[in-house]
């Protein structure tokens, strides 16, 4: 339309230009040394900059990817370990697992060991069977697992028996394995149909039970012939295991052998082997000591260990290392190492390499801190603690108080601001000085130390029935009516402790100025000062205690870390080594290596500062399928990671904005509470699965949670509401009967303030009769 003439643009307005930008044309360009395309220049750079960082972090994330599929696939990698769960009485493990050994091996012969190694698949596998109806058993070889495999059998869906094919134990199994934090997890499904449209039929049903159950990424195969076998064990070989969290954390050796399981006890005297299915032991006696040497043969997992650090064998406790012998593969996945081993065989195992620790370096076995006797002791004051003592009595003089016209200083410092209106008489004011509150909240009670100590056998009588920290009695001493009297006894208080919490009762027989002797009065339990390092026991600086946790796990794990990177005294991640485990009680090895164990022995390395005893707090909830009460100061089994210990776990709440924490008497449902106890230090994050024994019985799964911190300073405290009941109410004033029972009771709770459940607060005025049931309270 416009034929060839060229298209004009209005050019740009220049008071939207800067100012530099105006006169750029004034300015010297050989004088002010910037080439003209300086800035053009300068976001090129950035952006080749950007470029460039972005490769970097792109090559260092597939290098970190390419060195972790070599070290879980390669020749020098650890077999991968498959535990196989039965979720049913009808599902068979044995013939599984032997189908799969015998598979992977390549051969029909007899299998000798649950490790082998498949040169078709370039893989080492170990397969191992969780003991059905042994919940202990289970929660162990599931934190060894590298892939975890519920068995499902066929004739269970076909079952008109329950609605579901996977029975009680097998949903107890899988509670506690998601609690614990499952790894890779597969379904095999068994015993189908030989007609392919029910098969998938069935793995579709099998799909719909247990989708809810397990991971998103969980798969589901067939288990029946060779062919399924095949395809599992070709996209096993592939597949990308996740672990949890916490056991990437910490190296730990799985003991195995060619054999069996392999478990050595050294003593000195005499040598002798049991010889069993699933173990090999030789021991040997120690000295008459009643300790020895327990050595643990098998592959190193997660991360190098070094011969200076302290292990924890599981069922066992905490040791230190005697020597970290490195031996030849075993099992090796070439042909040629494999004939080489065989030729070695005669001779035992070869050993490649041996570290021995070092004295100066090696940690030592610190469970208990040593305290300073003198560390308490009091000194002369400093010239900062004078001034900073007569600067707050300066300020303790400008607070306004309300005074008589014409009261002179000295006579004001003897007024006391909770006096009574009407006044008592001087014997009573001696006798019955009162529970004062001060502004921060502190209680300072009028009896002497001698009248502490002279009613301290009520207040520890009353304080086991209030806590719940009492066992029940000895049950070989009671008889059937009286525990099940006792057991209905807990229960109501259960019952009475979640609808009406923190209620107590005022005894009769005891005065309440006695009874509650060792309480003080808040006037905010949130705002009020408390020293957590106050009236506390001379035994309670026998545990460890941090400056900065946070800053102390991070010190940790960057050991680790660096170990990982250095070769001097340590083993390295998937090589065959036999640990020797010194100073081992003698029958607690023999557990270990008894004939009737099921399951491997575990040794896992401790990071540092984790054998010291200190103050742990849980994060804790009731298990649904648990329906007795659980008292606060109960013995309960505690599983945290590797550890198993029994503990007395104290039950308080969480509060967020508060840096005290109310203690509750038990732990009731639907609801978190934070359970402390003292335990060898851990570093989270770490499952919990506390469970509850029971007579002749498996025991039960009582609670589950995590490990939230450790901090011997929380302050716990323990919570009392007095009642009573209105007798006549006007519109300032009510007449309350019932909470105490003695006219001294009512003028020693004066200062305490009083509140209703709908909110209104007053003050104690004055008792009313003769015998204390009544007292008069000023409403506001």
């Amino acid at each position: 339309m416009g034929g060839g003439r060229a298209q004009v643009n209005k050019p740009h307005k220049t008071r939207f230009a800067s100012k530099a930008s105006r006169h750029a044309h004034k300015i010297d360009k050989v004088r002010s040394g910037k080439p003209e395309s300086s800035h053009r220049a300068a976001v090129k750079g950035a952006r080749a900059a950007r470029v460039q960082r972005s490769k970097a972090i792109r090559d260092q994330k597939r290098a970190a990817l390419l060195k972790e599929k070599r070290s879980c696939i390669g020749s020098s990698s650890a077999p991968r370990v498959i535990v196989l769960v039965g979720l049913s009485s009808s599902a068979n493990l044995r013939p599984l697992a032997e189908d799969l050994l015998t598979f992977a091996e390549g051969g029909d012969g007899k299998l000798e060991s649950s490790t082998v190694a498949s040169p078709t698949y370039k893989l080492r596998t170990t397969v191992l069977q969780a003991p059905y109806g042994d919940l202990t058993s289970c929660m162990e070889l599931a934190k060894v697992a590298d892939l975890l495999v519920f068995v499902l059998s066929a004739n269970s869906l076909y079952s008109c028996d329950s609605s579901s094919p996977i029975d009680e134990f097998g949903s107890q199994c899988l509670s506690v394995f998601r609690a614990m934090g499952l790894p890779s997890t597969a379904v095999f499904i068994r015993d189908l149909p030989p007609d392919s449209k029910s098969r998938q039929e069935l793995k579709k049903a099998a799909s719909s039970f247990l989708s809810a159950e397990l991971p998103e990424d969980s798969k589901f195969y067939f288990a029946d012939t060779k062919d399924d076998l095949h395809k599992f064990m070709w996209l096993f070989k592939e597949q990308h295991l996740s672990s949890p969290h916490w056991r990437n954390q910490r190296p730990y050796v799985m003991s195995e052998k060619e054999g069996g399981l392999e478990v050595f006890l050294t003593l000195i005297s005499m040598v002798y082997n049991i010889v069993c299915a699933e173990a090999t032991a030789c021991i040997k006696p120690d000295d008459n000591t009643g300790l020895c040497t327990l050595l643990v043969s098998g592959y190193l997992r997660a991360h190098n260990l070094s011969v200076n650090q302290l292990v924890h064998v599981s069922g066992a406790g905490d040791f230190q290392l005697g020597q970290i012998d490195v031996l030849r593969d075993p099992c090796p996945l070439s042909e040629r190492k494999r004939s080489d081993a065989m030729e070695t065989e005669d001779d035992g195992n070869q050993i490649v390499n041996t570290f021995v620790p070092d004295p100066s370096n090696q940690e030592p076995l610190l469970v208990e801190n040593v305290p300073d006797p003198l560390a308490g002791e009091q000194t002369w004051p400093t010239e900062a603690e004078m001034e900073e003592a007569e600067i707050n009595n300066k300020q303790r003089k400008l607070v306004k108080r309300k005074l008589p016209r014409g009261t002179s200083e000295y006579q004001a410092a003897w007024i006391i601001d909770d006096t009574d209106e009407e006044g008592d008489s001087d014997n009573d004011s001696q006798a019955d000085s009162g529970m004062v509150i001060d502004d921060q909240g502190h209680s300072d009670q009028g009896s002497d130390s001698s009248d502490i100590d002279a009613v301290s056998h009520f207040t520890e009588k009353f304080d086991e029935e209030t806590v719940g920290g009492t066992e029940m009695a000895d049950d070989e001493n009671l008889t059937r009516e009286q525990i099940e009297a006792e057991i209905k006894k807990i229960k109501e208080a259960n019952a009475d402790d979640e609808e009406f919490p923190d209620e107590v009762e005022t005894p009769l027989d005891v005065p309440a100025k006695k009874r509650f002797a060792k309480y003080r009065g808040l006037k905010s339990f949130r705002t009020s000062s408390w020293d957590p390092k106050e009236s506390l026991p001379p035994e309670y600086a026998r545990i460890f205690a941090f400056d900065n946790f946070t800053r102390t796990q991070k010190h940790v794990l960057a050991k680790i870390t660096e170990l990982d990177g250095g070769t001097v005294d340590c083993a390295r991640v998937g090589s065959y080594v036999r640990l020797h485990v010194k100073n081992v009680p003698t029958d607690v090895a023999s557990k270990l290596c008894h004939p009737s164990r099921r399951i491997p022995v575990v040794v896992s390395g401790l990071l540092q500062h984790e054998s010291k005893m200190s103050v742990l707090h849980f994060s804790i909830k009731k298990h649904d399928s648990y329906e007795a009460p659980i008292k606060s100061k109960e013995p309960l089994v505690f599983n945290v990671g590797f550890r198993q210990f029994t503990a007395r776990p104290l039950f308080s709440s969480d509060n967020i904005n508060c840096n005290k924490h109310k203690m509750e008497r038990f732990l009731h449902h639907g609801r978190f509470s934070v359970a402390s106890v003292y335990a060898p230090i851990c570093f989270p994050p770490l499952p919990l699965i506390v469970l509850k024994n029971r007579d002749g019985d498996q025991p039960a799964i009582a609670a589950v949670g995590s490990l939230k911190t450790v901090d011997p300073d929380r302050i716990i405290l323990k919570k009392i509401v007095l009642t009573g009941y209105p007798q006549r109410v006007s519109k300032l004033k009510a007449i309350v009967r019932y909470m105490f029972h003695n006219p001294d009771d009512v003028r020693w709770f004066k200062p305490v303030e009083l509140w209703t459940k709908h909110g209104r607060r007053g003050r104690i005025k004055e008792t009313v009769g003769t015998h204390g049931t009544c007292h008069e309270m000023h409403i506001q």
